[in-house]
């Protein structure tokens, strides 16, 4: 079992719980936030936000997947992003977790 993590901008939230569905990931939570970035001495290009905006209306997603449904999720989420124009991506990362109950 893991923890994932994914946070993508807010117009992307269809296609995060499109991807979570895909890889038979059924129960998640998931948050409006608001994404932050100083971009004062980036190039635009390197944003992932997209924007020279410093925030942005976001989206993160929380999910205890197993481990067989990993695999699939990464498959989805580069496959989504090698799909996009804009350069805001889905973000996904994996945490360890020691115990559950």
């Amino acid at each position: 079992m893991k923890l994932v993590v994914i946070t993508a901008i807010a117009e992307f939230e269809k296609e995060v719980k499109k991807m979570l569905k895909n890889a038979k990931v059924l129960s998640y939570s998931y948050r409006d936030v608001k994404g932050y970035r100083d971009s004062t001495e980036e190039a635009i290009e390197t944003n992932w936000f997209g924007t020279e905006m410093n925030e942005t209306e976001s989206v993160v997603f929380y999910a205890f997947v197993l481990q067989q449904n990993l695999d699939i999720l990464f498959d989805e989420v580069k496959e989504f992003n090698n799909k996009q124009d804009s350069v805001s991506h889905v973000h996904l990362a994996v945490l360890g977790v020691e115990k559950y109950n």
